[in-house]
């Protein structure tokens, strides 16, 4: 087979920027100091009278996207998850989830792949934060088509939208030709009733990985892709669940508040008998270092799952 291409789901966040502000011209660029980095340079260049510098004050720059949302524009508000999510939560919370305004967030360097920027700026934190503001949508893509089309569909809905971008290039691996994305849907990569890998962003290549080594000691792994992480497609679930009785949720961020307890809760309210294993970040802060040794430490690898599949 075939090496597969790597690209950066912030890399393709910057070029579907600017493919949609050709498309939309009331699409509009909020950023915070971070162009070279979060790749909204990319739409600077094409469009330079709809891309504004809101310099290091993040929340500053929420309230801002904000009130460009009241007078009918679509923002795009962009900045490291850690101050996007983190910096900005008050701002994010009051000024646009409250009000329920037509902004999307675009965060870029979440995760432990971060790497060499260390423990200050891995934010393992984020899903957490924003899937608890009432009708935020949370998503995750898992490869650069995916970011693309993540793009595309948070423009679409009308609402807030938080979408997080990675750092580290990684294999694309969806067709870029036939590959929809809707939100609230998840997809099913991989077929199998022995169990089922639930995993979202980076961790979905590592997912497949995981279910090539368990194909090849007779167990069939069923791997689908969640990039919306809210809402959740608790129809995909509750299949799994009742289908294989056995689930590994695998996420790069915190086990707590994430992808995994969003399956769990769905599962647990549901009744369906089904043990739920989360593959995550545990309780602890990251460390500065290259990005894959790192993933490996924590135990973000095709590894780790398919050893969380087997002692299910």
């Amino acid at each position: 087979m075939a090496e597969l291409q790597k690209m950066a789901t912030r890399d393709a966040y910057g070029k579907a920027l600017a493919e949609l502000g050709a498309a939309h011209e009331d699409v509009v660029v909020f950023e915070a100091d971070l162009a070279a980095a979060t790749k909204t340079g990319v739409f600077r260049k094409t469009f330079p009278d709809r891309h504004f510098e809101c310099g290091i004050a993040e929340g500053n720059m929420m309230a801002v996207a904000a009130g460009a949302a009241t007078v009918g524009l679509v923002p795009f508000a962009s900045s490291f998850a850690m101050f996007a999510a983190g910096r900005a939560f008050e701002q994010v919370r009051n000024s646009i989830g409250y009000p329920h305004l037509n902004v999307k967030i675009g965060a870029t360097h979440g995760g432990i792949s971060v790497g060499e920027d260390g423990a200050s700026h891995q934010c393992c934190e984020d899903f957490a934060l924003m899937r608890s503001i009432p009708g935020m949508v949370v998503l995750c893509p898992s490869d650069a088509v995916e970011a693309r089309a993540a793009v595309f569909a948070a423009y679409e809905h009308k609402g807030p939208v938080y979408l997080r971008f990675g750092r580290l290039a990684i294999p694309v691996f969806h067709d870029a030709d036939t590959f929809t994305l809707t939100i609230g849907k998840g997809e099913t990569l991989r077929e199998g009733n022995d169990v089922a890998i639930l995993a979202t962003g980076l961790m979905v290549y590592e997912a497949l990985q995981a279910a090539d080594r368990l194909a090849s000691e007779g167990i069939r792994a069923r791997v689908i892709d969640l990039c919306t992480i809210k809402p959740l497609d608790e129809d995909i679930v509750l299949k799994a669940a009742r289908e294989c009785g056995r689930i590994v949720t695998a996420e790069e961020h915190s086990v707590i508040g994430g992808l995994g307890e969003a399956v769990c809760a769905a599962v647990a309210e549901s009744g369906i008998p089904c043990r739920v294993k989360r593959v995550g970040v545990n309780d602890e802060f990251g460390h500065s270092g290259p990005a894959v040794p790192l993933l490996k430490q924590f135990g973000l690898s095709a590894e780790n799952i398919a050893n969380a599949a087997k002692a299910l």
